[in-house]
């Protein structure tokens, strides 16, 4: 309800008002490579979140109405029983979500219906952009430059102290993971953080973070740690789902740079929404093109689909153990460091040379914190396909695990067949001599795999794939 400008000016009207929920089947099927579109952690954080939402508009003298189907549907059926005049929301800037929100403007101007879209998410407006979205740089860091020097944050729009009550409806029930075709997923006590959806925990957890235990001091030095509640931030699930602002975060940053410290650390939580307000301006900018196997730079790479390794690399199998761990904490909380995802990703590119899509598809299933533009940016950012990406990069795992855990404490945290090894084996257990195996008790090929690529051979194959096709697009 905070920083929330649909909600604010509905209030100006003086008219009663209709908070509405519409659970849109089409985000519960499958991904094109068959993944649940909305998986077990994301619905129940979506759940909590609106479970939530509903308890502050009820204390606001309010109600969130709730309904399941085509919001295309739903909303003009709404208009028409109760005569409604407008209908405000938050516009989105993807595929998906553009074609329910044409079809909704269509059916509503057929009924006389006035319709205001505004924009929010991002930390910067677009009218506050230094330039049109058309002319937005290619370069994230032209983009920063420009906008830090040129932009400026508008102020949060305040909550509500009160609302009108809703028109006479019924407000309807909150439907059950079962009903949504999801099964509940089950609590891993070795998760960084207790997540819990809606309005009231995230900026429980913005107070924790900066005031209560003073991480935002320390948040450039710690936030690529992999183990912990506050090695980082962890505002995301809370910002992808609307729960907490851009603006509102921005704000309390420089309260506490007024109050305690302004140092590194506090430009650098703001430097990292900079990146999330670029990911979205670019697929305003850009259109479907970052869905595209080529991606927003038009790169015919020939991604293979090898369902055997993407298995071996989605279950945490792979035989490199900073890659296993990171995703069976994805697949056991639904959270991962953004450590972790970079990874990840290159070495399910970089490494493997699978379709970086299936990544993302997969990614966009557990996440919690999944936001359309943030996800397929990243991963085309990983993959070289896009815009701002600088040839075949890669990430050296066996170094990114001594560099960002060289105790071996989070790959063991999540790989328990491991724990008996020393600091200076678990990262490289293929080393291991079988009287070693036999010492540790870790066999490998049978409680722990033997690694499904050559590191070093399979750079140098998917180099050549890559740079094959930079020649072809030149």
């Amino acid at each position: 309800m905070h920083d929330h400008q649909p909600l604010y000016e509905a209030v100006q009207t003086g008219q009663s008002i209709l908070p509405l929920y519409c659970f849109d089947p089409r985000q519960f099927g499958q991904t094109a490579f068959g993944f649940p579109k909305t998986g077990a952690y994301r619905a129940n954080f979506l759940l909590e979140s609106l479970a939530d939402l509903r308890r502050s508009l009820r204390a606001h003298g309010s109600d969130l109405v709730i309904r399941t189907g085509l919001p295309e549907v739903i909303i003009p059926e709404l208009v028409k029983t109760l005569a409604i005049d407008a209908v405000y929301w938050h516009e989105e800037v993807t595929r998906e979500e553009l074609k329910v929100e044409q079809a909704l403007i269509t059916k509503l101007a057929g009924l006389g219906t006035q319709t205001q879209l505004y924009w929010g998410a991002t930390l910067y407006h677009p009218d506050n952009l230094p330039f049109e979205l058309a002319q937005l740089p290619e370069v994230f860091t032209q983009f920063r430059k420009q906008v830090e020097q040129r932009s400026r944050v508008d102020a949060p729009y305040s909550t509500p102290t009160q609302l009108p009550p809703r028109p006479a409806v019924e407000p309807g029930p909150l439907p059950s993971l079962e009903e949504l075709g999801v099964v509940e997923p089950t609590a891993d006590p070795r998760g960084v953080l207790p997540f819990v959806g809606g309005e009231t925990a995230g900026l429980q957890r913005l107070q924790n973070y900066v005031w209560e235990t003073d991480s935002l001091k320390t948040y450039k030095e710690t936030r690529n740690g992999m183990v912990g509640a506050n090695y980082s931030s962890k505002f995301s699930p809370w910002l992808a789902l609307g729960c907490l602002s851009p603006r509102q975060i921005y704000k309390t940053v420089q309260r506490y740079e007024a109050e305690r410290v302004k140092n590194d650390s506090t430009y650098w939580l703001v430097f990292e929404l900079l990146w999330r307000d670029y990911f979205r301006f670019i697929c305003a900018k850009h259109g479907d093109r970052i869905f595209y196997p080529s991606g927003l730079r038009g790169l015919q790479i020939a991604w293979k689909q090898d369902w055997q390794r993407f298995e071996a690399w989605r279950t945490g199998m792979t035989g490199f153990p900073l890659v296993d761990a990171n995703l069976r904490e994805l697949a056991a909380t639904g959270f991962m460091s953004n450590r972790g995802r970079q990874n990840v990703a290159s070495f399910l590119t970089k490494n493997l040379g699978i379709d970086w899509r299936m990544g993302a598809e997969w990614f966009e299933a557990q996440l919690i914190d999944y936001d359309v533009c943030s996800n397929y940016g990243n991963w085309n950012y990983t993959a070289g396909v896009g815009n701002d990406a600088r040839g075949f990069r890669y990430f050296n795992i066996p170094k990114q695990s001594q560099d960002y855990d060289p105790q071996g404490t989070y790959v063991k945290h999540w790989l328990p067949e491991l724990a008996p090894l020393p600091a200076a084996k678990v990262h490289a257990p293929w080393n291991l001599q079988p009287l070693e195996q036999k010492r540790f008790g870790v066999r490998l090929g049978v409680d722990y795999p033997w690694p499904v690529v050559d590191l070093g051979k399979s750079v140098q194959v998917n180099e050549r794939i890559y740079n094959r096709a930079r020649l072809l697009r030149q």
